[in-house]
């Protein structure tokens, strides 16, 4: 994933984002003592007011009114478990919107689920805020989210709020299932598998340059083209369609989060197997391909960047005329990008055929 540059302070701006501290009391959001000019007031009211609604259509739920959630047990399924934090200033801006950050927040995790070939369920979320929130900011998260669940198809069933003197701070554990022993790892590729990828590359890379320095690529793209780069930042779009066809017929895969290239190194590595390609191969948008003209040296972004949130995935060659019929019925764009050889490592050329080297395969929290 790729990391906000610049300004991560929380800061008073217009609508549904998260204004300042204004020196309000210390201690959990449940004993705040705040005004009433806009503010939550306590905790109840967060809960019930804002959160509670998300949890409303599934009954282990329980109106977020118990101290845990409830989910059924089914002897034909196995339940899928992930757990993907974002944090202001690392995962997102604190003066981002609401409703996107709350997007976000549970599409991260979603998107870990498509890889696993599992369906949405339910999902847990646990937020601790710098200072307690404006009500017009929690009815904006609480859209944000309400439209993310219907997306993917998952519902709110429980979590905690509080207060923390570091930045805002949102853990969502989601839970997936699927029929018994269909679980797919990262790690059981093989030699001679062909490698997909879901989408395109690149676009949440060049999303968060536009979206950090105002004016980037002003002369090179429409405000449109703008606009959809920086969408696919803030808003990553899962794509549950590929679900059953994940689960079906790949042998292997993984989210794309820290970069492709690095997460294809995790998905190789195990094999062990070798994959080498042109970057042209590679599926871009239009507004990828207009930066890309401008400034060659982006292809770096592309390929390291991070935060594209496709699905990666291998197909065994005895399942590979199947999975193309079935892709038909699929309307999600899906690029072969190679297959993996006897040897090691992942490998990317030019047109020239010289390796592109990023100089960081991806992203990692504890690089310096």
């Amino acid at each position: 994933m790729t990391k906000p540059v610049g300004e991560t302070k929380l800061q008073a701006c217009l609508g549904p984002r998260l204004r300042g501290d204004d020196g309000g009391e210390s201690g959990a959001l449940r004993a705040a003592s705040v005004d009433a000019a806009g503010k939550v007031v306590n905790e109840t009211e967060l809960i019930q007011n804002y959160l509670a609604p998300l949890a409303a259509e599934f009954p282990g739920a329980f109106g977020l009114t118990d101290d845990c959630g409830l989910i059924g047990a089914d002897a034909s399924h196995d339940l899928v478990v992930s757990t993907d934090p974002i944090i202001a200033g690392v995962h997102f801006f604190a003066s981002d919107c609401a409703g996107d950050i709350a997007w976000k927040a549970l599409a991260v995790n979603v998107s870990d689920l498509i890889a696993k070939g599992a369906a949405p369920l339910a999902y847990t979320m646990a937020i601790a805020f710098p200072q307690a929130p404006d009500r017009s900011w929690m009815a904006a998260f609480s859209e944000g989210l309400a439209a993310a669940q219907l997306a993917f198809g998952c519902h709110l069933i429980g979590g905690d709020t509080d207060r923390t003197p570091g930045p805002l701070s949102i853990s969502i554990t989601v839970f997936g299932q699927v029929p018994c022993g269909q679980m797919v790892r990262r790690s059981s590729a093989r030699q001679g598998d062909h490698v997909f990828v879901t989408g395109t590359l690149g676009d949440s890379a060049l999303g968060l340059e536009i979206h950090s320095h105002a004016g980037r690529w002003d002369s090179h793209l429409s405000t449109g083209e703008m606009s959809f780069l920086v969408g696919r930042y803030l808003r990553p779009e899962p794509r549950i369609a590929m679900v059953p066809l994940v689960r079906g017929y790949a042998s292997a895969a993984l989210d794309i989060s820290d970069g492709l290239l690095k997460d294809l190194g995790r998905l190789v590595a195990p094999v062990p197997a070798r994959i080498e390609f042109k970057f042209d191969k590679l599926p871009l948008s239009q507004p990828a391909r207009r930066v890309l003209a401008a400034d060659p040296q982006r292809a770096a972004s592309v390929i390291s960047g991070g935060d594209d949130y496709e699905v990666l995935f291998c197909v065994p060659p005895e399942r590979l005329k199947d999975f193309k019929q079935a892709l038909r019925a699929v309307s999600v764009q899906v690029s072969e990008i190679g297959v993996l050889e006897a040897g090691s490592g992942v490998i990317v050329r030019n047109d020239a055929g010289h390796v592109i080297d990023p100089g960081s395969a991806g992203y990692d929290h504890f690089s310096a």
